[in-house]
């Protein structure tokens, strides 16, 4: 009786280590925002049993990514401006479509330009068009070479660029307006950097994307970010507020919030560009495109988005359109796109030396690293980020604070 009773004693012992055991690897998640960062990692973590809790200030799930109908016209409207996916990442390409039906889709921008409409980006149609010429491929290359400033040879900033590459005529007709209205500085006080390479296609091809992999999900972003979130293991808390001390209750903390925001702003307020919306209604079509680009600075927009095109699998009679301007983020603002110039690397870096001091904590997507991020890679980077918190639990690792280059 004695021995039966030690034996039971014995497997309870067992069960009880093994559940400790269980618990311990288990971690208690903080995420900070519930855009394509934040979901992909709280999924992934999640899956792998771990205990998630996912905030943000805001009233939606989904970021600046977040869509929604239109009351007016049920049209499916992209809030914070168009997102369109494109990528060569099969391995993402993959990942998107679990969570959503992803629907053909090519962007096919137009840009009106001295009281004419043009395709972008520049192709063989457009330059013919500009010039009233017929050009083959070959003699839309030697047009082009033709009207490069061949006295430019070690361009140093965006104009030098623009007009090495394509010459006064082009630059000034679809760069140059456009430029200072979107970055709010003169194209010559922006790095060469920027525009990498030749802004031209010598064929009809107005794909305004090179990517293999393009579409649309059929039910929008947020949906899709919805799905993801899905899980036993993730609570979301909207209109939740970050704050340091509650990051102590957990064993990590992704944060996909301003990287100044986080130090509350004590060395200063990184740069961004923000957008404003003029939002206006028409029964029928409006412009026949998603996306009008208006390149003269005398027009004070950048662009008219149409957003019923963004959806063409969808038949609406009334139009919902955006006239989109860019200017300076202040604080009151939303950031959208990171300036990082010389002044405002010098106070990131002085923000990396600070984020570097801190524990179990990493800084994720656009904000969290202050890099202007498309979705593909903001979604690569947040698997790669959760794979590499899973490996350091197995290896002993410290989590690192950036798991990306951020400098």
């Amino acid at each position: 009786m004695y021995l039966s009773v030690t034996i039971i004693s014995l497997n309870e012992q067992f069960l009880v280590n093994n559940m400790n055991e269980s618990q311990m690897k288990m971690k208690k998640i903080l995420i900070v925002g519930t855009g394509f960062s934040g979901a992909v990692i709280a999924r992934r973590l999640a899956e792998q049993g771990h205990v998630i809790t996912v905030i943000d200030q805001r009233d939606h799930i989904g970021g600046n990514s977040y869509d929604a109908r239109d009351d007016k016209t049920d049209v499916m409207v992209h809030v914070y401006g168009p997102h369109i996916f494109h990528t060569d990442n099969e391995v993402v390409w993959n990942y998107v479509n679990q969570f959503s039906v992803m629907m053909p889709y090519i962007n096919r921008v137009k840009a009106t330009v001295n009281d004419q409409v043009f395709s972008l980006p520049i192709n063989l149609h457009t330059i013919n068009q500009f010039f009233s010429k017929t050009c083959s491929p070959d003699e839309a290359k030697k047009l082009i070479t033709d009207k490069a400033d061949k006295n430019i040879t070690d361009p140093a900033t965006f104009e030098d660029q623009a007009l090495a590459f394509i010459g006064k005529e082009l630059y000034e007709a679809f760069f140059k307006g456009y430029t200072i209205k979107q970055w709010g500085m003169e194209p010559k006080e922006l790095p060469a950097s920027i525009l990498k390479r030749l802004p031209v296609r010598f064929n009809y091809d107005d794909n305004y994307f090179n990517h293999k992999f393009q579409g649309m999900p059929k039910d929008g972003y947020t949906q899709m970010i919805k799905n993801i979130l899905e899980h036993k293991n993730i609570e979301v808390k909207l209109k939740s507020i970050f704050c340091k001390e509650e990051a102590d209750s957990y064993d990590h903390t992704f944060y996909s919030g301003p990287l100044d925001e986080y130090f509350n702003y004590q060395n200063g307020r990184l740069g961004y560009r923000t957008l404003d919306f003029e939002k206006f209604y028409h029964e029928g079509d409006y412009q026949g495109c998603a996306v009008m680009n208006y390149c003269s600075v005398d027009v004070p927009y950048t662009r008219i988005t149409e957003h019923k095109y963004f959806s063409p699998w969808e038949k609406h009679e009334g139009s919902v359109c955006y006239k989109e301007y860019s200017r300076a983020c202040t604080e009151k603002d939303i950031p959208y796109y990171p300036i990082r110039q010389v002044g405002e690397m010098e106070l990131l870096r002085s923000y990396l030396t600070l984020a570097e001091q801190e524990k179990n904590i990493t800084f994720v997507g656009r904000l969290g690293t202050y890099r202007y991020l498309d979705m593909d890679v903001t979604i690569a980077e947040a698997m790669k980020t959760a794979d590499l918190y899973l490996d350091s639990l197995n290896t002993g690792n410290v989590m690192p604070v950036f798991s990306v280059e951020v400098k």
